[in-house]
């Protein structure tokens, strides 16, 4: 199977042989499985690696003093968890396997070198942070600004490409091992609005959500729900090459 963290750097722009082996390096090294529910990392801890999420699916989550949730991202094949430990002291929230999840560990010297050597790699990874922080911002607005339907297809329509990008999403079936309260939590409804919600969209005849899998019947009136648009995910040269091509391929 490819990796999938070069497939995702890829939508940025094309690599070498050479730059592919280095990325092939980084995914080699030894892994962890962590079973469902499990935390990853903790907030508080500092990491003595970085961990790339080979398969399976966790998130990133802040829980308050009053033992409430708020869910911030999904984390699937090709992420990394946690490569500020660079310059953080300590993770300032928690990494959670929703269900069997396997990470490589990536020694930070390791990923210090990679930097050094590889101007072009480098800046990938730099995308490839900045297009996290883009889904956050997007999450923000997503909480103060959509309402409770085009908030949770965002999220759904959002996850389908990344999947997409990293050639998974067959179908447009992907895992997605959420409860109810978890979609309550990722999109800041009460559980009983959250199941609205997501009832709403199923009678739309828009997604099927069961058994921990969503699958997306209809991706483009998904897309026209969540009033989708893919700039903040800086597909780069994905659309440059649909651009040049002319194909009908463009991932969102």
């Amino acid at each position: 199977m490819s990796n999938p963290l070069t497939m995702k750097l890829e939508q940025f722009t094309r690599f070498s042989i050479a730059e592919r082996a280095r990325l092939d390096a980084l995914a080699a090294h030894p892994t962890q499985t962590f079973a469902t529910g499990q935390v990853i990392l903790s907030e508080g801890q500092k990491a003595g690696s970085i961990h790339l999420v080979l398969s399976g699916f966790a998130l990133r989550s802040k829980t308050l003093q009053d033992g409430s949730r708020q869910i911030l991202a999904f984390l699937i094949p090709g992420d990394l968890c946690d490569i500020e430990v660079f310059v953080l002291q300590g993770m300032d929230h928690d990494i959670v396997a929703m269900e069997r999840t396997i990470c490589t560990l990536i020694p930070i010297g390791e990923m210090e070198r990679l930097l050094s050597e590889y101007s072009t790699l480098t800046r990938a990874l730099w995308w490839s942070t900045m297009t996290d922080s883009a889904v956050l911002r997007s999450r923000i607005i997503g909480q103060g600004r959509r309402d409770a339907r085009e908030r949770m297809a965002h999220i759904f329509y959002e996850v389908l490409i990344r999947y997409r990008m990293i050639g998974q999403g067959a179908g447009d079936g992907y895992s997605f091992p959420l409860t109810q309260q978890d979609l309550a939590d990722a999109t800041g409804m009460t559980p009983i609005h959250a199941n609205r919600t997501l009832q709403q969209l199923r009678s739309e005849g828009l997604v099927e959500f069961a058994i921990g899998r969503l699958r997306v019947l209809d991706a483009d009136g998904l897309k026209q729900a969540a009033r989708f648009e893919s700039n903040y995910l800086h597909l780069d040269r994905t659309e440059r090459d649909a651009d040049v091509s002319g194909r009908a391929g463009d991932l969102a």
